[in-house]
């Protein structure tokens, strides 16, 4: 039986297409199941000795490389902290300014 050169490509064509999807999909699965696994690894250090809040957004950042509504989650946690370091900073300073005034 003989292929012609067209036929022949278009079979590779649709068999790169396959493998193409497939690693798609082996990605995106890989990636859901490491950081899922992270995040509740993090959430399980909160209520046990361990840096759960440190453990959290690393797992969200793994997420995020391959969903949105991770990337959103990562950009909350983000500012949260940024917030509240930012009142700290403003508590401390506030608090060295009352002990040098005389």
């Amino acid at each position: 039986m003989v292929i012609s050169a067209t036929a022949w490509f278009a079979e590779i064509a649709m068999i790169r297409k396959a493998a193409h999807l497939t690693y798609k999909a082996a990605r995106r699965i890989a990636i859901l199941t490491v950081g899922s696994t992270v995040v509740l690894l993090g959430i399980v250090m909160l209520v046990t000795p361990g840096p759960g809040l440190l453990v959290i957004p690393i797992g969200l950042a793994i997420l995020g490389a391959e969903f949105a509504w991770a990337r959103l989650w990562l950009r909350k946690v983000r500012e949260s902290i940024s917030m509240q370091n930012s009142r700290n900073h403003a508590r401390r300073a506030e608090g060295h300014r009352d002990r040098a005034e005389p």
